[in-house]
């Protein structure tokens, strides 16, 4: 009887140490959690398309990714659970990977260095770059239970959105013909306009970044977890294309230079044709200005004193004119 009751007060006292002692938990700060009963997770009345995420979702993708709202348990504790209740902690912390990495394959993309990709002229390019995630806590039903390996996923989600965009980027178009005089010509223009699908690129990496961005805000619905940013800052072409488009953008530059010192004398040859105008107005307008100024005068005379009044005026200036001359020459009438 006592080897039993032993037995049953040890089984006992194991019991309420494994589930009712170590039944308490707690939640770090950079992390959320999720508890299940008998497997199935506390679940709210909501689902993702009650949730603003679900605006970034096509038509034909809502009743895919229609997961239900869980209830989350937040940073603290300490909490308990009971022997069939379970508790998934994920973190929410921002995480950064490579643009290349592979979780599949770690020797992937050389290595997890570099992404391939294939632009609109059929060009094989080299991209290098940053991708920061996180796991949102709005949808972690889809990021815990909705798929088996969400990073794997949300990655070669965002891989095949990049390859598609770099499959069909093409610059923006650039009007022709509305540059203002005095303003520099823009270099770089010049590969846009030759159709260099690689120039393109690099010329708009802040562009390609953004519509990345844009391209992928579904990927919280769609897997739980929030693309915060893209950063490509590398795009490198094929060695045995290299040195023919090292030669191209040469060739561009210094048509651009050209262009540039042409337009720089052009616009100087106007600014000092406007100055030539200018000047000479104001000489016409120095000469003009005593003579209207006496046509105003002697018509005042005119009007004051009459036109014995003028000849008395024009008298007194011939006699100035005469003090003043060498010689002078009177008609003599016969």
């Amino acid at each position: 009887m006592m080897s039993v009751a032993g037995l049953v007060f040890g089984a006992l006292g194991w019991f309420v140490l494994r589930y009712v002692i170590f039944g308490f938990f707690t939640v770090n700060q950079n992390e959320k959690a999720v508890k299940t009963s008998f497997g199935r997770a506390v679940r709210l009345t909501t689902t993702t398309l009650d949730n603003p995420m679900a605006e970034y979702l096509r038509p034909d993708e809502r009743e895919r990714y229609k997961y239900p709202q869980l209830e989350v348990i937040q940073p603290g504790g300490p909490y308990f659970k009971w022997p069939w209740e379970k508790v998934y902690k994920v973190s929410v912390a921002t995480e950064t990977v490579n643009l290349a990495f592979d979780p599949e394959d770690i020797n992937a993309n050389r290595g997890g260095t570099e992404l391939d990709a294939v632009t609109k002229d059929q060009l094989n390019i080299g991209l290098v770059g940053q991708l920061r995630f996180r796991v949102s806590d709005q949808n972690l039903y889809a990021y815990i239970f909705g798929v088996k390996r969400p990073l794997v996923h949300v990655l070669g989600f965002f891989v095949s959105v990049l390859r598609q965009k770099i499959a069909s980027f093409e610059a923006p178009e650039v009007a022709v013909g509305t540059a203002q005089v005095g303003a520099p010509l823009n270099v770089g223009d010049l590969s846009a306009a030759a159709g260099v699908s690689i120039n393109d690129l690099r010329k708009n990496l802040r562009l390609l970044n953004e519509d990345m961005d844009k391209g992928c805000m579904s990927s919280t619905a769609r897997y739980g977890i929030t693309l915060d940013a893209s950063l490509i800052t590398g795009i490198d072409p094929p060695h045995d294309v290299e040195s023919a488009l090292a030669a191209i953008n040469t060739a561009h530059n210094q048509v651009g230079a050209e262009i540039s010192l042409a337009q720089a004398s052009a616009d100087q040859k106007l600014v000092q044709s406007r100055r030539a105008v200018e000047i000479q107005t104001l000489n016409a307008q120095a000469e003009v200005e005593p003579l209207l100024q006496l046509a105003d005068q002697l018509a005042a005379l005119k009007r004051n004193g009459g036109s014995g009044v003028l000849n008395a005026y024009v008298r007194n200036v011939k006699l100035t004119l005469f003090s003043k001359a060498r010689n002078a020459f009177v008609e003599v009438k016969p």
